[in-house]
């Protein structure tokens, strides 16, 4: 599933770890996500989607 999380984490000059602590995940999950090596729950992309004020939708294609 691709995602534009690394994207619109950079546009929000945020690091992949205060997004995981804001998520309250790892790092290497964020890092796992971000790189198609992981699908996150949906909870989880309801959080990130949250975390970036975009849809689930607009956030994972």
């Amino acid at each position: 599933m691709k995602n534009k999380i690394k994207e619109y984490r950079k546009q929000m000059g945020m690091s992949q770890d205060t997004l995981s602590k804001n998520v309250k995940v790892t790092r290497q999950t964020i890092n796992a996500i971000e790189n198609d090596k992981y699908d996150p729950t949906l909870a989880l992309a309801f959080k990130l989607a949250k975390a970036f004020n975009v849809t689930v939708d607009e956030l994972f294609s």
